[in-house]
């Protein structure tokens, strides 16, 4: 079998596209969550906490290498080169994994629940055994005694 061929059939396999269709729709429901989160969660949040401003929460560990005017915003000192400990950012993508696992965690237990509440097949008839069998059956189970 040629290489063409082989990369062929593998490219081809049901497994192989349910996962480049998982991972495209992945991505793309990722970006679903990040606006959720960054758009709608993170500023009410910040309003309950009194105004805060979670991707503004930063502290400084070195100055920017090129002092620059009004650089005072995560990223005018982030661009003028500091060295930002950026924990507001953390927890933003911190809020953003949880939504995030908590959506595929309940994606999955429903998948198994209708996994489970499909009846397995029923397992074919058995033929019933010849009857010169069960007589030598018989035979030999008297003979055991």
């Amino acid at each position: 079998m040629s290489m063409m061929q082989e990369f062929k059939d593998f490219a081809l396999k049901g497994n192989v596209m349910d996962l480049a269709v998982g991972v495209i729709i992945g991505g793309a429901f990722g970006k679903i969550v990040d606006s959720i989160v960054g758009d709608l969660i993170m500023p009410l949040v910040g309003k309950l906490f009194g105004g805060l401003n979670f991707s503004e929460m930063y502290i400084m560990l070195a100055p920017p290498a090129k002092t620059v005017e009004g650089a005072t915003t995560y990223a005018t000192l982030k661009a003028a080169g500091a060295n930002l400990f950026a924990y507001g950012n953390f927890l933003t993508i911190l809020v953003n994994f949880i939504i995030l696992a908590f959506i595929i965690f309940m994606m999955v237990k429903q998948m198994n629940r209708l996994r489970i509440s499909v009846p397995a097949p029923a397992a074919p008839p058995t033929p019933p055994t010849p009857e010169d069998v069960v007589l030598l059956r018989e035979i030999r189970d008297s003979l055991k005694k």
